[in-house]
């Protein structure tokens, strides 16, 4: 699943009082993720991402002289949750959504809610490939896509002297998803795959099969998943004497993988996401707010909810079909992710990832 590049470093406007909003009624926009249950800390750097671009929005004057309201919606990171939230955020009457986290609810939502209402939906963390590849109009992401984040990671392992490697996922769109393209790539490279397997997301106990996975004997071990369950795999790894290794994605991108993990047994886990600077504006303007570091994808549903009034200032209405035109035309947007241009289908042409290790207890930026 699932995540700030270099060009962070672009100035953030301050959030200041002193410009009204000249109108009373409001343009609404929704903002959708996991607000409770086990992936509720990324849920809410989603969230938080959001708001701040609406806040700064408000205090710059609203858009079109009108008050931005912020709609959220807790899709508890379940698809039929997912789907009961999509439908009250439409129902409300919001011209796009920022969301969702997880792409086994991205899919469904976009297709089967928010593409019927015209509604435009902006992912700032579903990498999963299909969601932008079923012609549907209304779907965008932020973020960039899985073929190319395993291609990255299977790369980096041959070059770093794998020649093996097990590889487990969570069962879920972007876990499974990640890990074939990783396991695809590693063979077309000449690696060797000794094991697929995948485990059951929210199990508190994988003792069974990480057994399994150290009888194998692999260089590496390659997780497509988040980290409420990558953090418990290393941690237990260790301790069944498993030393090999952990690899894994733009959902491992969090302190609390680090923390679950322990910090003993995370040390040297590779992880897949964008590269970014932590010492930016947008990071110090976050912080200032919230208390705390921005979260993986605070950066890029910060700049997907500015998309979107960006689109609703062109369209010169709140009108869902004239947004969802002017999203599908933005080209060169400035954001704090870097210069947003979206192709045909919603991606971003050219989008990187980056190479991270935990070292002493903290993400570092090795490639």
């Amino acid at each position: 699943m699932r995540q700030f590049i270099a060009a962070i470093l672009a100035t953030v406007t301050s959030v200041s009082l002193a410009v009204p909003v000249l109108a009373a009624d409001a343009i609404k926009i929704g903002v959708a993720s996991p607000i409770t249950g086990a992936l509720a800390k990324m849920g809410a750097d989603i969230r938080n991402g959001a708001e701040l671009a609406v806040q700064e929005a408000n205090a710059r004057g609203g858009v079109l002289g009108k008050k931005v309201e912020l709609v959220v919606g807790d899709d508890k990171g379940d698809p039929r949750e997912g789907i009961t939230v999509a439908n009250k955020l439409v129902q409300s009457g919001v011209v796009g959504v920022v969301g969702h986290l997880n792409s086994g609810i991205s899919i469904p939502t976009s297709k089967e809610v928010y593409a019927p209402a015209k509604v435009t939906m902006i992912s700032p963390a579903s990498t999963n490939p299909e969601l932008t590849q079923r012609g549907l109009k209304n779907v965008f992401r932020t973020i960039g896509r899985d073929d190319q984040q395993g291609k990255d990671a299977a790369e980096y392992a041959m070059k770093a002297g794998f020649k093996t490697v097990v590889v487990l996922h969570n069962k879920n769109a972007y876990g499974q998803g990640l890990a074939e393209v990783f396991k695809a790539n590693f063979e077309r490279l000449g690696g060797k795959v000794l094991m697929l397997d995948g485990i059951q997301t929210g199990d508190k106990d994988f003792t069974p099969v990480l057994t399994r996975v150290r009888a194998k004997g692999p260089d590496l071990v390659f997780f497509g998943g988040e980290y409420q369950d990558g953090g418990l795999l290393v941690g237990q790894a260790r301790k069944v004497g498993l030393k090999a290794p952990f690899m894994g994605g733009d959902g491992l991108f969090d302190p609390l993988f680090i923390k679950l993990a322990g910090k003993k047994a995370s040390e040297g886990a590779i992880v897949t996401f964008p590269p970014f600077d932590r010492a930016g504006s947008f990071a110090t303007t976050y912080k200032a707010k919230y208390g705390s570091e921005p979260g993986a994808y605070s950066g890029y549903s910060y700049d997907a909810a500015r998309v979107l009034l960006d689109a609703v200032k062109r369209a010169g209405k709140a009108d869902r079909a004239a947004v969802m035109a002017q999203v599908s035309r933005t080209k060169g947007f400035k954001g704090v992710t870097g210069t947003i241009t979206f192709n045909g289908q919603g991606d971003q042409p050219g989008f990187k990832f980056g190479i991270w290790k935990v070292q002493s207890g903290n993400f570092e930026l090795v490639k």
